[in-house]
């Protein structure tokens, strides 16, 4: 079995790398510092979103973030990022003109991908991330009135997906179009809506993101997933793998189908594996909903004895994902 690389996503700890704040970039040097010796190899970074039109001096801005990186010592991890299109950036807008501004702004997050040394971009970058539709009179429009109302969407955002990804392909960046259950986000929610979408996107370079919280939450079941899999993956659109736990916290006791997940996805990739872990930071907890306590953040929040820190349950998880890793036979689910 070659080594896994084994990443954690930044949201642990923050939403905002704030780039061009050096006094924010130590702490994140010392975040990263330590859980490089737990043996995390990379980073999944968060890219904030703006309303500005002008993207050129944020990615300026995180091209300097990432030679402070360097500079700090932290020239050998790997980074992702994880992106989101916005009710502004609506990439399925029924307006031409909105939907070249989201196209804008998904480039400049493929650049920023880019500049930070990333190589694959991913996350719901399709419909705007937890705004739900409406009707004419506000009220929510949900099942079948819901996928009517998505129909020409997907239509309107296949060919921005497309030239999004010709330019990734320029940059070197593969994209991840993440499906989120339906309590976060309205579309896609399954593995097959994405692969349905991209039936319209020739571009090779966008392909799926799978993540074990939302499969739990909002899959067909473990035939569909062992079907959908093998088709992202025979495509060459199997771009990212990432693991959580259903709740969105600690993965070391979690309802995780590790056999089926790890079994499925194993054998038919090969990038890295992203732990995701929300932390009850104030900006997840009206979104996600979240009632558990925070995991109080050494260098940033005062120490709790009470309950565990963000260090150890980022310990715990890459103890507990290099377990399930040496010990799921992942041929058993492969080619069934």
């Amino acid at each position: 079995m070659n080594p896994v690389n084994i990443y954690l996503s930044l949201f642990m700890f923050t939403v905002d790398l704030r780039p061009g704040d050096p006094d924010y970039t130590k702490i994140l040097v010392q975040h990263l510092k330590e859980l490089r010796q737990q043996g995390y190899t990379g980073f999944d970074l968060p890219i904030h979103p703006t309303a500005t039109l002008d993207h050129q001096p944020e990615i300026d801005r995180y091209a300097e973030l990432r030679r402070a990186l360097d500079r700090a010592g932290l020239d050998d991890i790997g980074f992702t990022t994880n992106v989101a299109a916005t009710r502004t950036f609506d990439p399925t807008s029924l307006y031409g003109e909105q939907r070249e501004i989201a196209f804008g702004y998904l480039k400049s997050r493929v650049d920023i991908t880019a500049v930070l040394g990333g190589r694959i971009m991913a996350g719901p970058i399709v419909f705007p991330y937890n705004i739900y539709p409406t009707d004419d009179f506000g009220d929510p429009i949900w099942s079948d009135a819901l996928h009517e109302w998505l129909r020409p969407r997907y239509l309107n955002a296949q060919p921005i997906l497309d030239r999004l990804g010709e330019y990734a392909a320029e940059r070197g960046v593969t994209l991840a179009i993440e499906p989120v259950d339906h309590w976060e986000t309205p579309a896609p929610n399954l593995l097959e809506d994405v692969l349905h979408f991209l039936d319209g996107v020739p571009s090779r370079q966008v392909g799926l993101a799978v993540d074990s919280a939302h499969v739990v939450l909002g899959s067909s079941g473990p035939e569909a997933f062992q079907r959908e899999i093998r088709a992202a993956a025979d495509s060459g659109r199997l771009n990212y793998v990432q693991v959580s736990a259903p709740d969105r916290g600690m993965i070391r006791d979690s309802w995780i189908p590790w056999e089926m997940f790890l079994g499925t996805v194993m054998p038919r990739y090969d990038g890295p594996l992203l732990i995701e872990i929300f932390n009850a930071i104030p900006v997840f907890l009206p979104s996600l909903r979240l009632t558990r306590r925070k995991y109080w953040i050494p260098g940033e929040d005062a120490p709790d004895p009470e309950r565990p820190n963000a260090y150890t349950v980022a310990a715990e998880s890459i103890e507990a994902l290099e377990k399930q890793l040496s010990t799921v036979h992942w041929k058993d689910h492969d080619d069934h």
